[in-house]
Formats: structure tokens, C-alpha cells, sequence
């Protein structure tokens, strides 16, 4: 599953650079030291020392040959590779590969990092061997992190320093359980090379149309995946979403969403089933049902083809109670024309992952 996320990933990002034509690059390399948030009351025995690591990257400069370089302030986008060791053997190192973009403030000396990719972890769980990493239930992971760096490039000819926090989160998505993931948040310095001596000042700069004017849009997205209860062997399950909402596009950048989700997930009715004749005192009576319908709002951020997806939602029809009555969606959208997309998002109850949804969709 992990290894589609990456490989979709990467497809959609060869298609949005596919026309940049500089070679103007830098590499930098980071070393990071922090600690592993409690976000979730199960995870608490597994801080136990501070994790450190090192984040390596690639990047590549661009500089307006299309809009959407412009209109943010000509971010770079590339690869990169982060080791973590948490210095627990339960947990284990994890070693990801990444694609990210560098989105750049306060006239370049400030940038904000995205990379979103996939890990491997050498320790995950095992019932018999090492039952306590109730972090990871496999060894393929679902990774993203988060930098925010000041930096200083060309601070002695084509060397340059940067130095910040870092956000690394690993999941599987609840494709295998168990899955409570972590969360690094860590302190970050490292250095810089750049191909070129010098800053660049050849910044294509044209006069672009301020306003997109598109009627409301109608859209209809088929979901589907595979995820596992947090109950241990009850087995992976299929599971589909409809999605039906309209939008307008306000700007170049954002689109507003609204709409609606039906969800058939049988992994619930195993759940459902398992704990009316397990638990019979947890007042689950085995008839309820495990469909589920619900209403968002959603905010769509457009990069070129690409667009980062983010969607808050509530259970309207909810007769078995997982994980509270509000749910979030965020991930990856492509459009493969203007009428067509492919979308890779990650659904989630507050910091509990519930799976990750492949999809394809239409707009109207």
C-alpha cells in the first residue's frame, strides 16, 4: 500500500515538473535531535529516549517559466532521505524517501518544507517478538514531515547554512493493525551546496490575471482501500466511499468544497461482531450497522495539475460509535484533464488514522 502512495506520488509530480528546464540545484544535509509527542494516550510507553537522525535533499530551483512558480514565490521542489533512530529497540530506525517542495518567506530567508513519501521501519510489531511496538504494524510506512527552516544560501561562495524545527510522522494508515504511529518533533541544523556561485536574479516576473472566473463545479469521487480493526485478527477488509460534493474555484491557488460521503466499511462489522460476544458489558448489541453517511466542507490548494486536498466532516448517520462523530480527509489530488482526476488521501479521527483512500473522480 505504501509503496502505491510513493510510486502514484512521484507519477503525478513528474507530470507537474515536466517542463522546468534549468539545472540550477543545491543540496543540503541536516542533522535533527528532539522527542516523540504523546499524541495518543497508547504510545506512552514507547517515549522513552530522545530520537535523532539526519534529513538529506535535493532541490531544484525554479524560477516563473510557469505560473505556478509565481504565484509561490518560485518554491523548489526535489527529493530527500530521512533517517530517524529513536533509540528504543521496540521502535527501531526508520529509513524514508521522499518528494518535497520548499515554499520560501521573508524575501527567501525563511522556508517551509512539505515531503511527503514512504519509510521503512526495521522493528515493527509482532505478536510473539515485539508485541510492545503497537506504533507500527509493518515495516512499509506512510511518511510526512514538516521543516521550517531560516537559511542563509551563497554565505560563503556556493555554501550556505540552515537551521530550524521539523515535524516526521510515520503511519501505516491502519492498513495492518495495530497503528498508532508517531510523531517526531525535533531541532534541526545543517548546511548547504548549491551548483551555482552566485544568487540568482533572473526571476521571470509577468503580468498574470488575478481573478479565475468558473461557474460551480459538481464532482463525484469512487474510494476504496483495504484497512484492519485495532482489534488484533480480525483481518484485513475492503472498503468503499461515494463522494458527491460541488465547488468554486476562487483564485488560481483555492477552491472551496462542500458535500457529502457514504461509507461501506465491513471492517466495522467484524469489529461490531467481535465485541458483542467478546464484550458483551460494552453495551454493542451485533445488529448495528456498520454504513456510515456524513457531510464536509473542504479546501483544495492548487499546485499546476496537482492540489493539496483538506476536509473536515460529521457522521449524519452514525448507529455504531468509532472514534467520535468527526472525521478529517487530507492528501493528494491530480488532474489528468479538467474534467478528470486521481486523487491519494489519508481519512482520520482527530490523530487516529482510520485508512487511506484511492480514488478516482469526476468534475463537471
Amino acid at each position: 500500500m505504501s509503496r502505491i502512495v510513493f510510486f502514484l506520488f512521484f507519477i503525478t509530480s513528474s507530470f507537474v515538473f515536466s517542463q522546468e528546464k534549468n539545472n540550477d540545484f543545491f543540496v543540503d544535509a541536516n542533522y535533527f535531535y528532539g522527542t516523540i509527542l504523546r499524541h495518543n494516550k497508547d504510545i506512552s510507553h514507547l517515549v522513552k529516549n530522545h530520537p535523532e537522525g539526519f534529513i538529506v535533499g535535493f532541490n531544484r530551483k525554479t524560477y516563473g517559466a510557469e505560473r505556478w512558480h509565481q504565484e509561490y514565490n518560485y518554491p523548489d521542489w526535489g527529493f530527500s532521505f530521512v533517517h530517524q533512530n529513536a533509540h528504543y529497540d521496540v521502535l527501531g530506525e526508520n529509513y524514508g524517501l521522499y518528494g518535497h517542495f520548499n515554499f520560501y518567506f521573508l524575501n527567501r530567508n525563511l522556508f517551509f518544507r512539505i515531503g511527503q513519501g514512504i519509510a521503512y521501519n526495521t522493528n515493527p510489531f509482532d505478536l510473539e517478538t515485539n508485541f510492545k511496538n503497537n506504533a507500527y504494524g509493518s515495516h512499509l510506512l506512510s511518511s510526512t514531515y514538516l521543516m521550517l527552516n531560516y537559511n542563509k544560501q551563497h554565505l560563503f561562495k556556493n555554501l550556505g547554512v540552515q537551521a530550524g524545527i521539523a515535524l516526521v510522522h510515520y503511519s501505516n494508515g491502519n492498513f495492518t493493525a495495530p497503528n498508532s504511529s508517531t510523531n517526531a518533533f525535533t531541532i534541526n541544523v545543517g548546511v548547504q551546496y548549491s551548483v551555482v556561485d552566485e544568487k540568482p536574479s533572473n526571476y521571470i516576473s509577468d503580468s498574470l490575471p488575478k481573478k479565475i472566473s468558473e461557474p460551480v463545479k459538481y464532482n463525484v469521487v469512487l474510494r476504496g482501500g483495504l484497512n484492519e480493526s485495532d482489534y488484533l485478527n480480525l483481518g484485513q477488509h475492503p472498503f468503499f466511499v461515494v463522494s458527491a460534493f460541488v465547488d468554486k474555484r476562487l483564485s488560481y491557488k483555492s477552491t472551496l468544497q462542500l458535500g457529502t460521503d457514504f461509507f461501506y466499511l465491513p471492517f466495522l462489522k467484524n469489529e461490531i461482531e467481535y465485541l458483542s460476544i467478546a464484550f458483551p458489558n460494552t453495551g454493542v448489541e451485533g445488529d448495528e450497522d456498520f454504513k456510515r453517511v456524513g457531510i464536509f466542507a473542504g479546501h483544495e490548494l492548487r499546485i499546476s495539475n496537482l492540489a493539496i486536498v483538506s476536509q473536515v466532516g460529521y457522521y449524519v448517520y452514525y448507529p455504531y460509535d468509532f472514534e467520535g462523530r468527526t472525521y478529517f480527509r487530507a492528501g493528494l489530488k491530480y488532474y489528468a484533464t479538467d474534467k478528470l482526476f486521481g486523487a491519494i488521501t489519508l481519512k482520520s479521527h482527530g490523530a487516529k488514522v482510520e485508512d487511506v483512500e484511492f480514488g478516482v473522480g469526476i468534475r463537471l
